[in-house]
């Protein structure tokens, strides 16, 4: 073994190394810090930028109203390296080491924070005018477009489609929407929450074509399976991500049959000295009995506190944290929390004609998870309850009348 891989001396601080340099990445290396690691901290991140933010990507960066979205962190204060721009190919667990454009990168604690990368649409590969947002740069390309109100075609009406079809709309450009689909957000939500969303659609100006599958995309249109074509400017493809994870092939790092990292209820891998966090990374969930995948700003947030936890010795519980997040779209803010997955009753506070409104999920009377829209009260106080594990009484949680704190069911 190399003298770069032994374990440091005794009382010596091991060196973390993380790779992305997204929320996850960064957050876990300041909470190292604020947790009181003192040993040296290497942040790596693909893109050269700053590391930022990725949620103003679909919305103020988009729109030109902030240039960038940069975290407020002062690295070198802090005492983190950082190595931007830079790949990494693979990892040599055995050396504990990684392998990079620039060598081999040395570590004695490996945090992976890759994140998701997003789904590409067959076939579109080198066509002018496609484009995905997941990155500054893919914002920097889609800026001009909404400047210039080109006609937009989105693929996909899921959560990142529906907050560009808001901006674009907001730009003045003309949008249509295509999902392959009979509704938006067929992959997250049951039929009868997902059917009234596709009324905002029309209601800000953009169409949505559900049930439409893409059979070609070429320079300036859209070919629909049905024979419709649809002119498009420019086309923002929506159609989902998955875990950044193809580059641990051959490691030994143990992934699910979703492309995760396979992390135990500490965020430990299956290879000693490497945790995951974020959105490459799934944890088993105690609370709702299975594994969970959250590809959600909140977790990439709350995951790299519980690994800073374990590598400073801090008594930590079991990561189980209920999955929350939120979307901007249509004039309305959309919340959620918990996982529905498993329930066996959803009610209703509210109409879904209504300008606001919350749908409850209950298992076995136990609240599991709300989704509220423009209701952040009830969002705020279910989210409370779900963490209490809380038992409700229906009738009255579905009077929106009633506070939801209001309708926990004692003994």
């Amino acid at each position: 073994m190399s003298e770069q891989t032994e374990d440091p001396p005794a009382g010596h601080p091991r060196g973390v190394v993380i790779v992305g340099a997204g929320m996850a990445g960064v957050q876990t290396a300041v909470a190292l810090r604020e947790q009181g690691f003192t040993g040296p901290v290497t942040l790596i991140g693909a893109e050269p930028h700053q590391p930022y933010d990725r949620p103003p990507l679909s919305k103020a960066v988009l729109l030109g109203k902030a240039e960038d979205s940069a975290f407020d962190v002062d690295f070198e204060e802090l005492g983190i390296t950082l190595r931007l721009g830079l790949d990494v190919a693979g990892l040599r667990a055995g050396a504990h080491e990684l392998d990079t454009a620039e060598g081999p990168v040395a570590y004695d604690v490996l945090v992976l924070a890759t994140g998701a990368e997003p789904v590409a649409l067959p076939g579109t590969e080198g066509v002018p005018g496609v484009h995905l947002l997941r990155t500054l740069d893919d914002a920097a390309r889609l800026r001009p477009v909404l400047e210039r109100r080109h006609d937009v075609v989105v693929v996909g009406a899921g959560w990142i489609g529906a907050e560009f079809a808001t901006a674009a709309r907001a730009a003045g450009c003309a949008v249509t929407v295509v999902e392959a689909a009979d509704r938006p957000l067929a992959g997250t939500m049951p039929a009868e929450v997902a059917a009234p969303m596709a009324a905002w659609y029309a209601e800000s100006g953009a169409e949505l074509l559900t049930g439409a599958r893409v059979e070609r995309v070429e320079e300036g249109s859209v070919h629909l399976s049905d024979g419709r074509t649809v002119p498009a400017g420019a086309v923002v493809v929506g159609i989902g991500a998955r875990p950044a994870t193809a580059w641990l092939a051959g490691s030994g790092i143990a992934l699910g049959p979703d492309g995760s990292v396979t992390a135990d209820s500490s965020l430990r891998t299956s290879l000693p000295d490497v945790y995951a966090v974020g959105d490459c990374a799934s944890f088993p969930s105690a609370r709702y009995g299975e594994r969970l995948l959250v590809h959600h700003w909140d977790n990439a947030l709350q995951g790299p506190r519980a690994v800073a936890s374990a590598l400073t010795g801090r008594a930590a519980g079991a990561y189980d944290p209920v999955p929350y997040f939120w979307s901007e779209q249509f004039g309305r803010f959309v919340q959620y929390a918990g996982h529905h997955a498993g329930a066996d009753t959803l009610l209703w506070r509210g109409a879904p004609a209504d300008p606001s409104w919350t749908v409850c999920w209950l298992r076995q009377g136990v609240l599991v998870a709300v989704l509220a829209v423009s209701r952040p009260r009830d969002l705020a106080q279910g989210r409370k309850l779900v963490e209490a594990g809380a038992r409700i009484d229906p009738a009255r949680a579905a009077d929106s009348s009633v506070p939801l704190k209001s309708t926990v069911l004692q003994g």
